[in-house]
């Protein structure tokens, strides 16, 4: 049974961002980006140290994730896991044939792969600092829906896809209602929703609920 929001996007074609709104969000997300790298940047560098000292190189996790139409990029996080031959889900296999399930969550709670300094990244959202690298880059938003993992994508049906029409997100609309709590089903509906109504005092909005959830550690692994 579908819901309200899937009901609604159904019945009315998702409409092309408008130029305007184009250019103000990528203002605001280059703007936005530079100060704060500028601001976090000693944080970086001891998050950096911290890696290094706790868990050696590399540093950094590079993925190759689903962007703006399909195109795969590669997004940056600082690692948060133990170097291993083959890690935990690293060689899942998704095969679904009519889109991904909606009762499908990514994410677990527990990891015995993740470090100590990884799970205190994690819990505060502090991994995903590199991708305002990516933001800068024009790979990513600041807001929109969360990159997803290439082989997840592929799995995608035609409704699910659309949410591949708006450059991916360091945070988004999903992750304000639940983040990593949230099935799949739900993450779509929040993500399409988003795609069709975004301005960029929504993602002013949401940028504010992301520093007010991650200062609280609410929904993330």
């Amino acid at each position: 049974m579908k819901t309200n929001i899937q009901n609604e996007i159904d019945q009315a074609s998702i409409p092309s961002e408008s130029t305007s709104n184009k250019i103000a969000k990528r203002i605001f997300d280059i703007l936005v980006s530079f100060f704060i790298l500028v601001l976090i940047s000693p944080i970086l560098l001891i998050v950096a140290i911290l890696i290094l000292i706790s868990d050696g190189r590399p540093i950094l996790f590079k993925q190759e994730r689903t962007g703006l139409n399909g195109n795969v990029f590669r997004m940056w996080k600082f690692r948060t896991m133990k170097i291993v031959k083959d890690p935990q889900g690293s060689k899942k296999k998704y095969d679904w044939e009519n889109g991904v399930p909606d009762d499908f969550v990514f994410k677990t709670s527990y990891n015995p792969n993740i470090t100590k300094v990884g799970a205190f990244l994690r819990k505060y959202s502090l991994d995903e600092l590199p991708q305002f690298f990516n933001v800068l880059f024009g790979q990513m938003s600041i807001v929109g829906p969360r990159p997803e993992i290439v082989d997840i994508t592929k799995c995608y049906n035609d409704y699910q896809a659309q949410r591949l029409l708006v450059k991916p997100g360091i945070t988004g609309h999903a992750q304000t209602n639940g983040r990593a709590e949230i099935p799949h089903g739900e993450k779509i509906e929040y993500d399409l929703y988003y795609v069709r109504n975004s301005t960029i005092f929504m993602d002013i909005k949401i940028l504010f609920l992301t520093i007010y959830q991650t200062i609280f550690g609410k929904g993330a692994y």
